[in-house]
């Protein structure tokens, strides 16, 4: 892994590496997407209707898509104030956004 500021970020350098309150926003967010899954786990155990089991996993796909806009815009600055190889960090920074967008 690659932490050094000589070289632009590649796509395994670690996320959140040196912002810790967005690191700390990006595990808030998790921890309420697990919650929201165990509530999604429930609700198939009960029974609950199609629509009410729709809206909460439509509510888990964007909390997840947040949280990875949060680790995608982390890399792009990094990828922008760190990156010196332009030709390089333009190609990984596509390759982020594919991997962000799925």
């Amino acid at each position: 892994m690659q932490t050094t500021t000589e070289n632009p970020p590649g796509l395994d350098a670690p996320a959140l590496e040196r912002d810790e309150e967005q690191r700390r926003r990006v595990m808030n967010r998790l921890k309420r997407v697990e919650g929201q899954v165990r509530g999604l786990q429930h609700m198939i155990e009960e029974g609950r209707s199609c629509r009410e089991v729709l809206t909460l996993l439509a509510g888990i796909r964007s909390a997840l898509n947040a949280s990875g806009d949060l680790i995608l815009g982390h890399y792009v600055e990094a990828c922008l104030t760190e990156g010196e190889h332009h030709e390089e960090t333009l190609h990984e920074l596509v390759q982020a956004v594919k991997l962000a967008r799925g």
